[in-house]
């Protein structure tokens, strides 16, 4: 038998309440919310119409053999959000007058995924998008792709002399490199390359700014950063550059001034030194004509709105604004052209077209259940019986007395500390402290019957249910699919895709399928600040219970590694169809096991040779028959086939 259930659900619980408790409607916005069935619903062009049930798309793509965990990325969404950067600058130069242009580029890094970055050049190319490149082989990438001869190659990252001579030949391709200077060092090898090619690069630098920026990545500025030049660097730069017949090609100046700016105050006060900057280097001769504002477009993960590290206090619109104005200000009275304004938001881009859905394998929780009675029973095991009757003698709803469940309480952790005190002195046995365990954990769950419309609820009780969380164990590795949540305790969105229609009565946090105690996630939006536990719901047998990860698009699909050999999850890209419904434009099928094994340099043949050959010598010794050795090796060579996830 169980104590009364405290998980027992609100008969009015509607998907309005879902949409509250998760956040759902605050970061959802444009793209995330419910339907009345109580699944998530997926708006992939925002308010222009169309949308799928998230629930039904995950059902038939499992119908295709796509199992979970599976990544959905929405092309649609992604094309949505170059259209609301554009728009967001295209109104914003109109608005405050400015004479110059946007033209962003998007940084290859944040995911070099081949059919994303294809679909952001396609998309993009009505608007002349470009990439940046911060290696050698994300340049690769970027020159192959980008075939618009007014689209930017933004060039960023250390550079070598083969770095910087394919950058200027490929500007006889058609395309439009810029060798961003970053270190002192590369200014004699941009020189010595021009001089032996007989061709310059188009040039940029990159200034350290001494503007703070906040958050994580608030060291990434200042005398200290990793990247960019002094002031001095700048002028003894231009110098070098004139006196080799080179300032003519310095065509941008760049800065950044970190990832993920939550206070728009900050941004402010760094474009007015780089606006100052451009001025100076416009009146030392260098042509100059466009500014590169990096990146650090926020996305707004818990829907706060707020200068927080998981928020930010400014809209797209207000971003623009504010580089648009800023720039036209440190211009205008110096009578110097405004230049093409470039961004490389990444985060801001890719972070909303993709969804991580993951199904949970089962759940642990602490055992409430009321033991039968024995004869002969220890005395701390009758003292919690007896503290459990009270607690069920106690009048449940508003008017539950608090302290004296609070007392109760004290009571019933007394007597648990005295049975596990005798049992260490082995003065208990094994089942009698079972009895102890689950007497005291139920009288948890009947105080905590008792306290859900309570008004009054002593502070010590407060935290009783989260004493009864639950593991939810997921289908996934924290360190291939949400490295962030690991590194640097990146807050994303996790919710239930469906029964939102249902309230959710248990508190529990996930843990993830490696051998590996930070493989976990344990963190969760909350209202205004993060949460250690999620509402859930139940699991029922039979049933899947399918919980999503949201704004996951940015750094999450190429950041993470094989920890346990786990491997990449199966992939699909998603577009609205024309008629209604939708298409599927690409599968990426996730690692085999076989595939992993191959990364860490094993050889899957061999390692099944030593496995037939160990299973023959176990059936000449009669430890093994051979239908049983032939299913063992049928097992195995369907193993290295499958999917690293369990199935």
């Amino acid at each position: 038998m169980s104590v009364d259930d405290p998980t027992q659900g609100n008969n009015s619980w509607t998907v309005a309440n879902s949409a509250a408790l998760y956040g759902l409607d605050r970061w959802g916005e444009p793209y995330f919310s419910t339907n009345a069935r109580g699944h998530v619903l997926v708006q992939p062009r925002g308010d222009r119409g169309g949308s799928l049930d998230l629930v039904e798309l995950v059902q038939e793509l499992q119908s295709r053999s796509l199992n979970l965990p599976l990544l959905i990325r929405f092309d649609d969404i992604l094309e949505d959000r170059l259209e609301r950067l554009h728009g967001a600058f295209e109104h914003a130069i109109a608005q405050y007058g400015y004479s110059g242009r946007y033209q962003g580029v998007f940084p290859v890094k944040c995911n070099q995924q081949r059919h994303v970055v294809e679909q952001l050049v396609e998309s993009g190319r009505r608007w002349h998008f470009g990439l940046e490149a911060g290696s050698k082989a994300e340049l690769l990438i970027a020159l192959s792709l980008v075939n618009d001869p007014e689209a930017l190659l933004i060039c960023n990252g250390y550079k070598d002399q083969r770095y910087i001579e394919t950058a200027i030949l490929a500007r006889r391709l058609g395309r439009q490199p810029v060798v961003v200077i970053e270190q002192p060092d590369e200014v004699e090898r941009i020189i010595r390359s021009s001089r032996e090619i007989g061709a310059a690069p188009i040039i940029g630098v990159r200034a350290k700014l001494t503007t703070r920026s906040t958050g994580r990545w608030g060291s990434s500025v200042g005398e200290h950063a990793k990247f960019g030049l002094s002031v001095p660097d700048l002028l003894s730069t231009v110098e070098a550059l004139r006196e080799a017949d080179l300032l003519g090609d310095l065509r941008l100046m760049h800065f950044h001034i970190g990832s993920q700016i939550n206070d728009i105050a900050v941004l402010k006060d760094a474009l007015q030194e780089a606006g100052q900057l451009y001025v100076e280097l416009t009146k030392l001769g260098a042509p100059m004509g466009y500014l590169d504002v990096g990146g650090g477009l926020g996305v707004d993960y818990d829907g706060s709105r707020t200068a927080s590290a998981a928020s930010t206090n400014y809209t797209l619109q207000n971003y623009a604004n504010d580089v648009v104005a800023t720039v036209r200000e440190c211009c205008e009275p110096h009578g110097i052209d405004m230049p093409i304004l470039v961004s490389e938001s990444g985060r801001a881009i890719a972070s909303h077209f993709s969804i991580l859905v993951f199904d949970v394998l089962g759940a642990g929780a602490v055992p409430g259940i009321v033991p039968k009675q024995t004869e002969d029973e220890p005395l701390t095991v009758r003292n919690l019986r007896e503290t459990l009757a009270v607690i069920m003698a106690t009048a449940n709803g508003p008017d539950a007395d608090g302290s004296y469940l609070q007392e109760a309480w004290n009571d019933a952790v007394k007597f648990k500390d005295d049975a596990l005190a005798a049992f260490r002195l082995g003065y208990m046995s094994l089942p009698e402290r079972v009895m102890a365990e689950q007497l005291t954990w139920a009288c948890a769950e009947a105080i905590m019957s008792r306290l859900v419309c309570s008004t009054t609820i002593p502070d010590d009780l407060r935290d009783l249910k989260a004493v009864l969380a639950s593991t939810y164990y997921a289908n996934l590795s924290i360190f291939r699919s949400a490295p962030d949540t690991w590194a640097i305790e990146q807050l994303f969105p996790i919710m239930p895709i469906h029964r939102l229609n249902e309230e959710p009565t248990r508190l529990g946090h996930f843990a993830d399928l490696t051998c590996d105690s930070d493989g976990k996630l344990a963190r969760f939006i909350g209202d205004g600040q993060s949460k250690p536990l999620l509402e859930l719901h139940n699991l029922h047998k039979g049933e899947a219970y399918m919980i999503g990860m949201f704004l996951g698009g940015a750094y999450q699909e190429v950041m993470g590694n094989l920890h346990n050999l786990f491997g990449s999850t199966n992939a699909v890209h998603i577009r609205l169809a024309p008629g209604g419904g939708y298409q599927v434009d690409h599968v990426v099928r996730g690692n085999t096991n076989s595939d992993v094994l191959k990364a860490m340099e094993h050889n899957p043949e061999l390692l099944l040779e030593r496995l037939r050959i160990a299973s023959e010598v176990a059936i000449q010794q009669g430890e093994l028959k051979i239908n049983d050795a032939c299913r063992l090796m049928d097992h195995l060579e369907a193993s290295l086939r499958q999917t690293t996830y369990l199935q």
